[in-house]
């Protein structure tokens, strides 16, 4: 009987698993299904991953909202379920026997995956790097022993992993590839139905249940705050999803300063575009506010325990979070956590923005710079290491 997880025959299409666990993922995904369907126009894709990865030719194995979980308390609360898809996903994987298994982020589903693939001799991809930067470096070393090959967002993420023997590849970011140097304001503005001279605030709680469950309140209390200072300001909050919108307007039905804020599906890209200012939670969201040229205020609030276990452990090694900061070595956005993170001060550190002019012209400099930086034809660049992968695989 043959080994499941040995390579097809070259006759027959590359198959590859992917799993992506949110919706940054499922959209690096599906710019990675396109780009690799360049070089093998018949190949097949499953897994696990959203609308847009399906959209693209690709089977999904359960819903992606299974995986949307964080912080330590959160996923010991799910914990059973994520172990069964887990062992689920794997004997799927080996049944399908493909070319590549890549996880698209989401390490703590997807290294275990990957290593237990990696030791029946499938070729895996880890697809985003965890913040090696942010947490403990050795980490890397760690992440090598599950991935053959790690495809890196960031520049200064290659020579950390490159300290502990790991096959590490700077892609680019597909953000920075798709979203204009130059965001057309007006246009952003008359796509969502905004007059051209409001002041708007973009509001931006998060892409998971639990975000919005710990920042939508307090984000929506400081639109109202700003709403008593800044005349006719207009409040725009794109969600990620159906369920995250379900969410926000629970908070909002439950607030005494919601009604004003205009709930949209997605278009957080053209809510951006056409905010003054914008309010958001750390993570991919502050990189996509920095390429669209935006004053950002950050605010972060995560589950009491798992801040404590954090903090007490000493496993974050970094005082700045949210990714224009970061990149740029300095701080760029006012960062207000955990406790610091409320109303208060949020619409202090926005207020300036709101009723300012001009975006300050070196925040402008400096963001175009980091712009230009990550623009990389990421999919392709990341669908290029995987075809170089299984060449090497091939030999």
């Amino acid at each position: 009987m043959d080994d499941p997880s040995s390579p097809p025959p070259r006759d027959i299409p590359r198959r590859f698993v992917l799993v992506a666990g949110e919706a940054s993922g499922d959209l690096l995904g599906a710019g990675l299904i396109m780009a690799l369907r360049e070089h093998f126009p018949d190949a097949q894709f499953a897994g696990i991953g959203g609308e847009r990865m399906i959209a693209a030719g690709f089977e999904g194995w359960h819903p992606m909202r299974k995986l949307s979980v964080m912080g330590l308390v959160e996923v010991l609360r799910h914990l059973p379920e994520l172990l069964a898809i887990r062992r689920d996903v794997v004997q799927r994987a080996l049944a399908f026997a493909p070319d590549a298994f890549i996880g698209i982020d989401a390490p703590d589903f997807n290294l275990g995956v990957e290593r237990r693939l990696k030791q029946r001799g499938i070729r895996t991809v880890h697809y985003v790097s965890p913040s090696v930067w942010a947490w403990r470096a050795k980490r890397a070393a760690k992440i090598g022993r599950s991935a053959d090959r790690v495809l890196c967002l960031f520049p200064m993420e290659p020579p950390i992993y490159a300290q502990h023997g790991v096959d590490a590849r700077f892609v680019g970011h597909p953000l920075a590839d798709s979203m204009p140097l130059e965001p057309d304001r007006v246009a952003a503005r008359a796509e969502l139905g905004l007059p051209a001279d409001a002041r708007v605030l973009a509001l931006l709680p998060g892409s998971r249940l639990g975000e919005i469950a710990r920042l939508g309140r307090d984000f929506i209390a400081t639109a109202g705050l700003l709403g008593r200072e800044v005349a006719e300001l207009r409040v725009v909050a794109p969600m990620a999803s159906a369920q995250c919108r379900a969410a926000f307007e629970r908070e909002l039905a439950a607030a005494p300063d919601g009604a004003g804020i205009l709930v949209v599906d997605g278009r957080a890209h053209e809510a951006m575009a056409a905010a003054d200012a914008i309010l958001l939670a750390s993570g991919t969201a502050t990189l996509e506010a920095m390429l669209a040229k935006r004053p950002m205020v950050v605010g972060y609030r995560i589950a009491p325990l798992t801040y404590r276990i954090v903090r007490g452990l000493g496993l974050l090694k970094v005082e700045r979070y949210a990714l224009p900061n970061v990149l740029a070595g300095r701080d760029l956005a006012p960062e207000l956590m955990q406790d610091a993170c409320t109303p208060q001060a949020l619409a202090a550190a926005l207020l300036p923005s709101l009723q300012g002019g001009a975006v300050d012209p070196d925040l402008l400099a400096e963001y175009r710079r980091l712009h230009r930086l990550l623009r990389h034809d990421a999919s392709r660049s990341a669908a290029a290491a995987i075809v170089d992968l299984l060449a090497s695989a091939d030999a």
